[in-house]
């Protein structure tokens, strides 16, 4: 469902938007490794059918598959790079406190599209070693905090690059649990809790995704394999444009033997024990780490004041969307 907002006009022509799409990625990824010591990495863009690499999301999405006759296999273009990215740091000898980030593209065939969602999917995918005293909540909170530096740095320079734009965005990060917000607004769906609560604090790290909640259901959906559920998160901003939340980042601290156990169980998910990135998990053979991926068009949306994020990315839309943009003056890449 496409929702324009009322006057709304481009802040950019056509031209000054592909300027500003490369200015943005640019800047922000050089602040992005700065912040965090990232080694930028080149990485697949599908995995072997069998290999358990493939990110499940929330479980019911299908990947696009297709078999490659020339090696004799069946592979599937990836969801997300969140286990590829383990294994990479162990083949590719990083140490701790060393990171990598990668380009990610994927294809979501089943996501509902609308202004912030399309089968498309760009970001930055980011992972680093850590070591076991640092799998606590204090040092997912200091990453967080690096990155918002990353953003409100790379949206100040972007402003002074770009005068027409007026995005602000709050360096303040406002940390909240899944069940702290269940508590605050009882009678409200997952959602709805998320654009209450970032309305009035407009740089929100929600902790605590994928386990349930006092009321039996989890606050969101997330795989049991690769974020622990009581060190991951949200990053999500306040968009002054659609008048609502947009989450940037899913993130967190990866899952160690003890975790993934329990998440696995938890999740019903216990066939995946056998496959081979989860016995090397099970096994304590791949390093600890953390990690997640940040979204390219969403971020550049949010700095560009767009109203669509098919105004900063090249996707397929159905004919209403595609309708009611040309009738609002907004041009689909």
């Amino acid at each position: 469902m496409i929702y324009i907002p009322e006057n709304y006009k481009p802040k950019l022509s056509v031209y000054e938007t592909q300027r500003a799409i490369d200015f943005i990625k640019r800047t922000f990824q050089t602040n992005l490794a700065y912040e965090l010591n990232l080694r930028r990495v080149s990485a697949p863009l599908f995995v072997a059918e069998n290999s358990g690499l493939n990110d499940n999301l929330n479980g019911y999405e299908r990947p696009v598959s297709f078999d490659i006759p020339a090696v004799g296999a069946n592979v599937q273009v990836v969801h997300s790079l969140a286990k590829w990215k383990r294994l990479a740091l162990k083949r590719y000898d990083f140490y701790v406190g060393k990171g990598l980030y990668t380009d990610m593209n994927a294809i979501r065939r089943d996501e509902d599209t609308d202004n912030l969602h399309s089968v498309y999917v760009d970001q930055w995918d980011w992972e680093k070693v850590i070591d076991r005293e640092m799998r606590t909540e204090e040092y997912l909170k200091m990453t967080v905090k690096g990155i918002v530096r990353a953003i409100y740095d790379t949206n100040e320079v972007l402003k002074r690059e770009f005068p027409a734009l007026s995005c602000n965005i709050s360096r303040d990060v406002t940390f909240v649990t899944t069940q702290e917000l269940e508590d605050l607004y009882p009678t409200l769906t997952g959602k709805e809790r998320e654009h209450a609560f970032v309305k009035e604090h407009p740089t929100t790290f929600l902790m605590k995704i994928g386990g349930k909640l006092k009321s039996g259901k989890p606050h969101d959906g997330r795989a049991p394999d690769y974020d622990d559920w009581e060190l991951n998160g949200d990053l999500i901003l306040w968009n002054d444009v659609l008048g609502s939340s947009i989450e940037l980042s899913s993130m967190g601290i990866r899952v160690d033997a003890e975790s993934l156990d329990r998440q696995l169980k938890e999740a019903g998910c216990d066939d995946r024990r056998e496959l081979p990135f989860h016995k090397m998990l099970l096994n304590d053979e791949l390093p600890l780490t953390m990690g997640g991926g940040i979204g390219q068009s969403r971020l550049c949306m949010l700095m560009m004041q767009t109203a669509h994020i098919g105004e900063v990315q090249v996707s397929i839309w159905d004919p209403e969307t595609v309708a009611a943009c040309d009738k609002a003056g907004i041009m689909l890449l």
